[in-house]
C-alpha cells in the first residue's frame, strides 16, 4: 500500500480567504503575552545590525533591534536560524516529528530547549503564534498567503517567502541570506553559504564524471501515479549542485510548479541517467521495483536508481530541508550510494 509521505501533504493548502479571517479572529481575541524570552538572544554585538530591512514577496519588513523571540513559519527555517545561534521558541512540524528536535543535523542544537510546535507543515495554530507574542516571524521556505501577511505584520515583523520566485522554489542560499539579515548576522549567513558552496565544490571535483549526467527526482504516492519535483526544488537542486544536470524535456512536463503529478504511463519522463525515489516504507520500494512499467525503463534495468528513505536513516528528510545544517549530512550520506551506481 502506498502511503502519504511528508513532501506530498505539505503540497496542500488551506483556501487564502479563510486562512485570512482565521487569522483576523484569532489575533484579534489573543493579546499574547510580554514575558521575558524563551530563545537564545543573539550574540554580543550584533545589536549595532539594527535596524535592519529585509524585502521579501509582499514588501519590505524592518527590524528595529535584535530579535530574542523568534518563531520560524518556512518548513525549513529554524535550521538556519539554529546554525546562527538563534533558537526559535516556536516552529512548524514538517514531518510530524516525534519528539520535535530529533534530527540528526539540529539535535545538538537544540539541547534540551525546543520551540513550541505552531503548527503542521502549512497549517498554522494562530493561537499559539499569538500567546508566544514573538518579535520576528520568519516564512522563507513557505506558502504564506497574502492574507496571513497582511493580517500577521499588523502586530509583528514578518519575513515572508523570497519575491521573484514560486513557492518552495527560492534557493536555499537566498532564504539563508534573508534570515541572517532579519536576524542581525548576515556576515555569519555568508560564511555559512560559502562553506556549503565549498563542500559541493569539492563534489564536482571529486566526480567530474557526474557533470551533465541527467538526474531526476520522483516519488510514488498511489498506485499507479507519482510525483516529479522541479529542478528549482531544494532535492533537484541539491542534486544539481553536485554536477548532475536537467532534461529539458523533464523540465517542460513539470512547469512552473513544484512538484508534478503523473501516472506511470509518463514514466518516460524520468528515465534519465540517475533516478531518485523518495519512499515513506521499504514496501513502497518494493511495489514500483515490481511494477512491469518501471521494469521497461533503461534507468531500472541497469540499475542507475537510488531509493532514499525519508527517515531512518533520515537522508529524504536532509533532502527535502535542503539547509545549511542538512547538507552535510546529505552530502554524507547521499554520495557514498551515487558512488556506487555505474
Amino acid at each position: 500500500m502506498f502511503v502519504d509521505t511528508p513532501t506530498r501533504t505539505a503540497r496542500k493548502r488551506w483556501p487564502a480567504a479563510f486562512a485570512g479571517l482565521l487569522l483576523a479572529a484569532v489575533l484579534a481575541g489573543c493579546g499574547g503575552t510580554e514575558d521575558s524570552s524563551t530563545g537564545d538572544a543573539p550574540a554580543d554585538g550584533q545589536g549595532g545590525a539594527f535596524p535592519v530591512t529585509v524585502e521579501h514577496k509582499y514588501g519590505t519588513t524592518e527590524i528595529p533591534s535584535a530579535p530574542q523571540r523568534v518563531v520560524t513559519l518556512g518548513l525549513s527555517d529554524q535550521d538556519a536560524a539554529l546554525a546562527l545561534g538563534v533558537k526559535p521558541v516556536g516552529a512548524v512540524d514538517w514531518f510530524k516529528e516525534r519528539p520535535y528536535g530529533k534530527w540528526p543535523w539540529t539535535k545538538e542544537l537544540w539541547g534540551d530547549t525546543r520551540p513550541e510546535i505552531v503548527g503542521e507543515r502549512d497549517e498554522y495554530d494562530m493561537e499559539k503564534i499569538a500567546e508566544l507574542n514573538p518579535d520576528l516571524i520568519i516564512a522563507q521556505y513557505s506558502g504564506m498567503q497574502q492574507e496571513q501577511y497582511d493580517t500577521l505584520s499588523q502586530r509583528w515583523p514578518v519575513v515572508a517567502q523570497p519575491k521573484g520566485h514560486e513557492n518552495y522554489q527560492a534557493p536555499w542560499q537566498e532564504m539563508t541570506r534573508a534570515i541572517g539579515a532579519a536576524l542581525g548576522k548576515a556576515d555569519e549567513a555568508e560564511q555559512l553559504i560559502t562553506e556549503i558552496d565549498q563542500r559541493f565544490a569539492r563534489v564536482r571535483e571529486e566526480h567530474p564524471e557526474w557533470a551533465g549526467k541527467t538526474v531526476a527526482v520522483g516519488e510514488p504516492y498511489e498506485p499507479g501515479k507519482f510525483s516529479a519535483f522541479s529542478p528549482n526544488d531544494p532535492k533537484m537542486v541539491f542534486l544539481t549542485e553536485m554536477g548532475f544536470t536537467v532534461d529539458e524535456e523533464y523540465k517542460q512536463a513539470v512547469g512552473s510548479q513544484n512538484v508534478a503529478d503523473f501516472s506511470f504511463e509518463r514514466f518516460d519522463l524520468v528515465d534519465v541517467d540517475r533516478l531518485v525515489w523518495l519512499v515513506g516504507t521499504p514496501e513502497v520500494e518494493q511495489q514500483l521495483k515490481a511494477d512491469p512499467l518501471y521494469q521497461k525503463l533503461a534507468v531500472s534495468r541497469e540499475d542507475r536508481d537510488l531509493f532514499l528513505p525519508y527517515e531512518n536513516p533520515d537522508i529524504g528528510a536532509a533532502l527535502s530541508f535542503n539547509t545549511v545544517l542538512s547538507i552535510p549530512y546529505a552530502i554524507d550520506q547521499v554520495v557514498p550510494m551515487l558512488e556506487d551506481v555505474q
